[in-house]
């Protein structure tokens, strides 16, 4: 129990402070630590992110500053895909999928920290945003990005187990001007949306859920995000930006390290 409770911190920390799905850890801590396969591990993620991000997205509420039009629109066209990723998952080695999992963390981090010290350039595709409000501007390009945003966060976080939010960052962050702070607290939403539509889905395909201990995992995640958002106001955005590329490069190694031990 003392086990789950403290992974459950961890990762609850982690969605707090960067936005990340927190199944970037819980994944490869699930099956690194607890000996669970990726398939195991994927509904007990599911369940402890779409618990620890519904917390994180009400104080984000509280706070304005979630983008919460954009987060449902996104969570909109994510559900569906997360089933399809779903069904991939059911029909894909499982040490494909680990090196798959770790393969992506991998590259995300290496575009983010490349990005990091670098001033952010205005690209021609890039979701509009109003000057004075920081609200996106509903234009055809700006709806059908942020959509495609959704639907891939949905596919990955229903094909990899995971909130989706490691991938949703660096996109929100690629491809709108929005503040880290603002793209935490949005991907938060989204995530919190999205994982709840995969927690049904995996119950739907009959997933195997070790409770209790499921349920002392979700807890103490909720503690860890209730704990981070009342630290994250306070720290630099570099800070965070850091602590997520690094994030994902623990994770992977974390993965490609039971991948080689079989």
């Amino acid at each position: 129990m003392l086990t789950y409770a403290a992974l459950g911190l961890l990762v609850g920390a982690v969605m707090g402070l960067t936005g990340a799905g927190g199944g970037v850890l819980a994944v490869p801590a699930l099956v690194g630590i607890m000996g669970f396969s990726v398939t195991e591990a994927a509904p007990i993620a599911l369940v402890a992110v779409a618990s620890g991000a519904s917390i994180g997205t009400l104080d984000s509420l509280r706070r304005k500053i979630a983008r919460y039009r954009a987060a449902i629109w996104m969570a909109a066209t994510g559900v569906p895909m997360a089933t399809l990723g779903l069904g991939v998952a059911h029909h894909t080695p499982e040490r494909a999928l680990k090196i798959m999992f770790a393969g992506l963390l991998l590259w995300i981090a290496f575009k983010f920290f490349k990005r990091l010290d670098a001033a952010r350039a205005e690209h021609s595709l890039q979701a509009s945003l109003h000057p004075d409000t920081g609200r996106f501007v509903w234009t055809a390009s700006t709806t059908l990005l942020l959509g495609l945003m959704g639907a891939v966060t949905g596919f990955v976080a229903g094909l990899l187990g995971v909130g989706g939010g490691f991938v949703l960052v660096p996109l929100l962050k690629r491809f709108t001007t929005l503040s880290m702070h603002q793209i935490v607290a949005t991907s938060l939403m989204v995530i919190a949306l999205v994982s709840v539509g995969g927690v049904v889905s995996a119950f739907a395909h009959g997933l195997p859920m070790a409770w209790p201990n499921s349920g002392w995992f979700a807890l103490a995640t909720v503690v860890g995000v209730m704990a981070s958002r009342k630290l994250a106001p306070r720290l630099p955005e570099i800070v965070i930006q850091r602590g997520f590329a690094a994030l994902l490069i623990v994770a992977a190694g974390a993965m490609l390290t039971k991948v080689f031990a079989i």
